[in-house]
């Protein structure tokens, strides 16, 4: 399959982290997604409702981030992914970049990122 939607920047703010300070003070997160599946239909229909409608995932990892509490980005990751793949049977493959925008290292001021990708099996 060679169709895919990409969204990127899709932020929020959310207290997911393996340090305590980070579950109790927050920080932001960015997500990048890349939706794979058949845009054929929509390509000739011109509808929305033959497409993926990308302001639902967008406010849905939105909610992830802000509402979930995971150590780990790895599990943040798997968990936008798996609620994508339930959420839209059409989904083929769905890849996650999920970037810790002000990582917790001393003298690091870059981010630190994680990217997953999951097939609907």
């Amino acid at each position: 399959m060679t169709d895919c939607i990409s969204l990127t920047g899709i932020r929020a703010y959310g207290y997911i982290g393996a340090l305590p300070e980070e579950t109790v003070l927050g920080q932001w997160f960015e997500v990048d997604l890349t939706l794979w599946m058949d845009l054929s239909v929509a390509g000739k229909s011109d509808n929305l409702a033959d497409t993926h409608n990308y302001a639902d995932i967008i406010q849905q990892t939105q909610q992830i981030i802000q509402t979930e509490k995971f150590k780990l980005i790895e599990r943040l990751a798997d968990a936008i992914a798996t609620q994508a793949l339930v959420n839209d049977p059409r989904l083929e493959k769905v890849q996650v970049t999920v970037n810790k925008l002000t990582a917790p290292v001393p003298n690091f001021d870059g981010r630190v990122a994680v990217t997953i990708v999951r097939t609907r099996s």
